[in-house]
């Protein structure tokens, strides 16, 4: 997998709340994934430019994130406005945070380190969050693991084939019947990856019991991608 034109899973939605924040990587590059008091989701470079400290160290404040080291605030679109040792400069405009552009879909957060990326596949499901694993190992085992694990159905009956797609180079769905589960992909690094699991489906239907029991099927997944098997082909979408 390569950072190309990709949009690109950092989070599930429900794991980063509003006025929080988080650090993670995406291909070794240290990002900083928060949400503003408003609800909406951001994803910078997590450091801040005065003197290097990760801003997922610090703390939201309404539609700012500020340093925990020295306080610099700054705003949505990355610019600094407001230093507390200074709280009449007029901030220079080049005390900014690199920012990438971000989305939510699919009760995930996404990225791009691209300026132009394609769009995800149109998704109208609703979803249920499920869990995010990591893997000390590349994208490529975590990906082959997925069809080595059967899926049983929880909303059909009796047992039914396991069907891997792959909708994107970072989105994928494994389907048993009449439920599908949706996994999106985070190269953290050459040697760790996340997979970030939802359930597509009406909320009534599957939180809680229906939670329970796909997360007996991430945990089986958890040990193929652990103790590693010959993976299933994947079918193209």
């Amino acid at each position: 997998m390569s950072s190309g034109d990709n949009w690109h899973p950092v989070g599930l939605s429900h794991s980063i709340e509003a006025g929080s924040s988080a650090g993670t990587r995406l291909f070794g590059q240290e990002l900083v994934v928060w949400r503003d008091t408003s609800g909406t989701a951001h994803v910078w470079e997590d450091r801040c430019p005065h003197r290097g400290m990760k801003l997922s160290f610090g703390f939201v404040r309404g539609d700012h994130i500020a340093c925990l080291y020295h306080g610099w605030q700054y705003d949505r679109a990355g610019y600094c406005q407001y230093i507390p040792a200074h709280p009449d400069l007029d901030v220079p405009k080049t005390f900014k945070v690199p920012v990438y552009l971000t989305k939510e879909q699919g009760g995930m957060i996404w990225t791009t380190l691209s300026e132009n990326p394609p769009p995800l596949p149109a998704d109208r499901d609703q979803t249920v969050p499920l869990r995010s694993l990591y893997f000390d190992c590349g994208v490529a085992a975590a990906i082959a693991a997925l069809g080595t694990v059967r899926l049983t159905p929880f909303a059909s009956q009796g047992l039914t084939d396991t069907t891997v797609r792959r909708l994107t180079e970072t989105l994928y769905t494994v389907s048993s019947g009449d439920d599908r589960l949706q996994i999106g992909i985070q190269a953290i690094s050459e040697t760790r990856t996340a997979l970030h699991l939802t359930i597509c489906g009406w909320p009534k239907l599957y939180e809680g019991f229906g939670q329970s029991h796909f997360l007996d099927w991430a945990l089986q997944l958890r040990r193929a991608i652990e103790q590693p098997a010959r993976g299933a082909a994947v079918e193209m979408n």
